[in-house]
């Protein structure tokens, strides 16, 4: 059997590896259905692309806000306590959500509100349930790791999606949350039966800012934490906002109904899913980093052709590019950043890393001004521009990966 068949095979073995994993895919999947829903809902309320984008951005406000907080404060809590809590906040979310929905009073501004909570379980990920990930399967497994859990949260990013559309053409967004509910449950069974426990570090001196300045001096010191943080920065401003837009631009640009939407946003999540295997079976130490920059490249220049494409074909065909290309970007985002920081600081360093995920409110407001100015597949040509050009001029920084 070949030798990284084996290392799969053992991290599937892995019992808390298996559930850490589960909750990762459910997670993504949620996620990704609720976001295809919700565009829908309220593109259709309020023929704004602007809204549409401004309400995913508020998935992403809470990881600049409480980002680096998070990193700090995970040495203080149980993780498995703290993966529990995250998970059962969003059942409740889910919950209310799928009530108004049901009893007809859903506003977009509930949606709003939802956003900003649910992204709050979202900037826990990296330094509690990917931290738990290093923690279980070790650090010489952390790669092969990261690419079966970017793999499955992929597979969520194809499912998701295609479910959203699905359900809200056949019963509405309220099937949408219902359907969260019933899958967010199940994660929450996997948390609540994990078996490690990471313990907590004993009270410190220093207080919360003093750790996260600690963090952030490992970064400034380290050339490849800093330029790995640079492009982190680039892909979340000019690329990964550009997904808000994806619905619009296959409602209006290319005429799709919303089972169609939903097919079409489903593509990102195919190719991404085979960029996740391709990493697993090709990727090697020494060329982590070639993967890391060169997949935010080809995203952005994969995305001008989904913005160009005349037909739902061909920009389903270039939104599996984008997949595949962040693919390379998103597993060895968090392998790079943990490989590299010292390890008693881990957990600030990610935190940092939710930070710089963080920044992607700039870009939904900056692609959202775009899309109503220029229309939104104008708006994803020159965001994807954009970050080209970003990319090029920050060489200096990242050329150290």
């Amino acid at each position: 059997m070949p030798k990284r068949a084996v290392r799969s095979e053992h991290l599937f073995a892995n019992a808390d590896f298996l559930r850490l994993w589960g909750i990762g895919f459910i997670t993504f999947m949620v996620r990704w259905l609720e976001v295809l829903a919700v565009s829908l809902f309220v593109y259709q309320a309020t023929q704004s692309a602007l809204l549409v984008a401004t309400v995913g951005m508020l998935r992403m406000v809470p990881m600049a806000l409480f980002g680096a907080v998070m990193g700090a404060l995970a040495e203080r809590v149980e993780a498995r306590t703290a993966l529990v809590a995250i998970v059962a906040s969003s059942v409740v979310t889910s919950g209310v959500l799928a009530v108004l929905a049901w009893t007809g009073y859903l506003a977009v501004w509930h949606l709003a509100l939802a956003s900003f909570v649910n992204g709050i379980g979202w900037t826990a990920d990296a330094p509690v349930r990917r931290l738990l990930i290093g923690k279980v399967v070790g650090s010489a497994r952390m790669s092969h790791a990261m690419s079966a859990d970017v793999g499955s949260g992929n597979a969520g990013r194809m499912l998701g999606p295609l479910a959203g559309g699905l359900i809200f053409a056949a019963v509405g967004i309220e099937g949408a949350f219902i359907g969260s509910i019933a899958l967010y449950l199940v994660a929450l069974y996997a948390a609540v039966t994990l078996r490690h426990r990471s313990g907590v570090q004993p009270a410190a001196v220093e207080g919360v800012l003093a750790r996260i300045a600690e963090g952030v001096t490992v970064v400034r010191r380290n050339a490849r934490l800093k330029g790995a943080l640079i492009v982190t920065i680039i892909f979340n401003i000019f690329g990964w906002p550009i997904t808000s837009l994806v619905p619009v631009v296959g409602q209006v640009h290319l005429g799709l109904a919303p089972g169609g939407i939903g097919l079409l946003a489903s593509m990102d999540g195919l190719g991404a899913f085979a960029g996740a295997v391709a990493m697993a079976a090709w990727a090697r130490p020494s060329n982590y980093a070639r993967c890391y920059i060169g997949g935010v490249a080809i995203y952005m220049a994969a995305v001008i052709m989904f913005a160009l494409s005349p037909h739902p074909w061909l920009a389903g065909a270039a939104l599996i590019g984008c997949g595949f290309a962040q693919a390379g970007f998103s597993i060895m985002q968090t392998t790079l950043i943990y490989l590299w920081s010292p390890e008693h600081l881990r957990s600030r360093v990610l935190g940092l890393l939710s930070v710089c995920i963080g920044v992607a409110p700039l870009g939904f407001i900056h692609v959202g001004l775009l899309a109503d100015a220029l229309g939104a597949h104008w708006a994803c040509a020159v965001s994807g521009l954009e970050g080209l050009l970003a990319l090029l001029l920050t060489r200096r920084w990242w050329r150290h990966c």
